[in-house]
């Protein structure tokens, strides 16, 4: 049986997320599907507009056999350590093939790329041009001298292969056509990327075409109100902003001026943002800030495994495994994040996560 392993953020859980479980089955007829799920905060430093209880419940009815979860601490951060981090996590319970959307699906390709730019020369020359002012998909195309347009599931298909050579493992990466731009936010055919969809929630359209029929009724809204009271209680009270994750280069003098003029969450990051800081970086640095999240955060080695959820055919394998599953640390700093990060979701987003965070029971369907 084929152990088939995905990495996803489902915000929200829309018909591209099902067309990519159903060609897995497609593909791998017995194959069993492991996800690494990434929740409360994201990969770009957003912040999830469903539950993680309901994008495990979601996962499972539509084809997931088992869920386990990337912690927020490595789920928050650039696409190299998010990328390690849920390879790490999948290898930990033996998936043979990792399958990712890609907007090339030219698998050659973005094997030279990923080979290509582990070297020691070419890592510092990224830095150099980093250091520049350029963001990173342009420092890793001049830093290996190529013509390819880095768009941003090629840029997480790259780094997915990086972690694989990295970490060793036999996995095998396979990729499937993307088949929206996730930089689009007008189409409106029934498969469109998650940001075009929540920019069809913020401007108040009907999303039912654009994802499966119970997503809908689970998906809350953020108060960015709150978000940006509660960002800058930290920030005000703070002596030392630069020992944060991502608060880099002198960034903290020009953060706390633009705090003293900006009176949202929108304008801050407007004030902000420069040709050097994404405002996904920017993003990052925010929520790395507000759950206290530091570089030597950063650094906790991945003695946490979380199972979320699993049905009878999850159950199986579990069991089959279960003395070879490294012993999950329930007192590891990881897990204080994933509390804490919880805490402050349910603040922003009036939902009542932290409960059932404390139980921490797996799903079972």
């Amino acid at each position: 049986m084929e152990k088939v392993g995905i990495i996803c953020e489902y915000n929200p859980f829309h018909n591209g997320h099902l067309y990519h479980l159903k060609k897995i089955k497609e593909l791998y007829p017995d194959s069993l599907i492991i996800l690494a799920l990434n929740n409360y905060f994201l990969q770009r430093g957003e912040i999830s507009i469903l539950t993680k209880e309901d994008k495990v419940r979601l996962s499972l009815e539509y084809g997931v056999d088992i869920v386990i979860e990337l912690p927020v601490l490595y789920g928050t951060q650039s696409a190299d350590t998010f990328a390690y981090r849920a390879i790490e996590s999948l290898n930990k319970l033996q998936v043979d093939k990792i399958v990712f959307g890609s907007e090339t699906n030219n698998l050659k390709t973005l094997k030279n790329i990923a080979k290509t730019s582990l070297t020691k020369e070419n890592d510092e020359k990224v830095k150099e041009f980093l250091a520049k002012g350029y963001n990173y998909p342009t420092a890793l195309t001049k830093a290996l001298n190529i013509c390819f347009t880095l768009n941003p599931n090629d840029l997480l298909a790259i780094s997915y292969i990086k972690a694989i050579n990295q970490i060793n493992t036999h996995m095998e990466p396979i990729t499937i056509q993307r088949t929206n731009n996730y930089l689009d936010l007008e189409s409106n055919d029934s498969v469109i990327s998650a940001s075009n969809i929540r920019n069809k929630i913020k401007e108040k359209h009907d999303i039912s075409k654009y994802v499966p029929e119970k997503v809908p009724a689970v998906i809350v809204a953020m108060n960015e109100d709150m978000f940006f009271k509660l960002l800058s209680l930290v920030i005000k009270r703070e002596t030392s902003l630069d020992k944060y994750l991502d608060v880099d280069e002198g960034i903290e003098y020009r953060l706390l001026r633009a705090l003293d003029k900006s009176s949202s969450l929108e304008m801050l990051l407007n004030n902000l943002k420069t040709k050097r800081y994404t405002f996904n970086k920017l993003n990052r640095m925010l929520v790395h800030i507000l759950l206290g999240i530091t570089k030597e955060d950063a650094k906790i080695p991945n003695d946490y495994l979380n199972i979320l959820g699993f049905n009878k055919k999850g159950q199986l394998y579990l069991k089959e495994i279960k003395k070879e599953l490294p012993l999950n640390n329930k007192n590891s700093k990881i897990r204080y994040y994933e509390k804490r990060a919880s805490f402050i979701y349910d603040l922003i987003l009036n939902t009542n996560t932290y409960e059932k965070e404390l139980e921490n029971k797996p799903i079972i369907i």
